[in-house]
């Protein structure tokens, strides 16, 4: 009897650290998700942040500090044109099509459909269209999508069409070129979030994407804190010179005084 009320106390023991170490470990977990759910949302408010900041900068300065800091030119041609004037920065979503001239396949550029369902507020489309400056990439109903979902604009180096709609819904879109045409059946999808070359600028997924009416720039995500303090330096010294210029009636006088032209 003896032996058996011990062997139930033992069992009850037992059975008691097991519960208390599942508790902990539960405890733990709820305590990891917590934390992972904390660096999520700061990691959304820096970037979030990091966006706000590169859209109150000018686009000339951001080109100015990353020509300095990396010796790099960073900024597209005076090919991309906008087709309404605005300003914007978002990161990176990047998309190709390949030429395949008289293909039938109804799903050539279902993988394009699907990389523009996959973005979100702050995104900016960069699509590359190989050999496609006649060859609309984009027009009013990828537009449509892109603004549904929060899209800050798109860069394509292509062409575009349905301009006047694009208007009409204020999506900005920067292009090579307004075109009517369309890519179904003479191009193929040829993948999303990779590194494309757009206008001969090195774009990755998740680099940052700004543009003004000066054009079009591409900011290495790496070095997107170190580009936007030069920048907003740059921003600063640009637009004090300005009152300077005018009481002094001199810009020679006042780039001397900043150090900057």
């Amino acid at each position: 009897m003896n032996k058996f009320l011990g062997f139930a106390k033992s069992h009850r023991i037992a059975a008691s650290l097991v519960s208390m170490g599942l508790l902990s470990a539960t405890l733990c977990g709820a305590r990891f998700l917590r934390a992972q759910s904390v660096a999520g949302a700061n990691s959304s408010q820096t970037d979030n942040a990091l966006i706000a900041d590169f859209r109150r900068v000018e686009v000339a300065s951001v080109s100015d500090a990353l020509e300095q800091l990396t010796g790099k030119r960073m900024y597209m041609s005076h090919r991309m044109h906008p087709i309404l004037t605005a300003k914007f920065a978002g990161f990176a979503r990047t998309a190709l099509l390949k030429k395949d001239e008289g293909n039938s396949d109804p799903a050539a550029l279902n993988g394009m459909l699907a990389a523009i369902d996959e973005g979100s507020t702050d995104s900016v489309y960069v699509m590359v269209v190989e050999d496609g400056e006649d060859i609309a990439g984009m027009g009013g109903l990828m537009g449509t999508a892109m603004a549904a979902r929060g899209y800050a604009g798109a860069v394509i180096d292509g062409g575009v069409r349905d301009v006047a709609y694009l208007r009409k819904i204020g999506f900005p879109v920067y292009a090579t070129g307004t075109v009517p045409s369309t890519s179904v059946h003479h191009y193929r999808f040829g993948g999303s979030q990779i590194p494309v070359k757009c206008d001969g600028v090195t774009v990755n997924a998740g680099d940052i994407v700004a543009a003004d009416s000066d054009g079009v720039v591409v900011v290495p995500r790496a070095k997107a804190l170190e580009v936007l303090t030069l920048a907003q330096q740059v921003d600063f010294k640009e637009h004090s010179m300005y009152a300077v210029i005018e009481q002094m009636k001199s810009i020679v006088e006042a780039v001397k005084k900043f150090g900057r032209l």
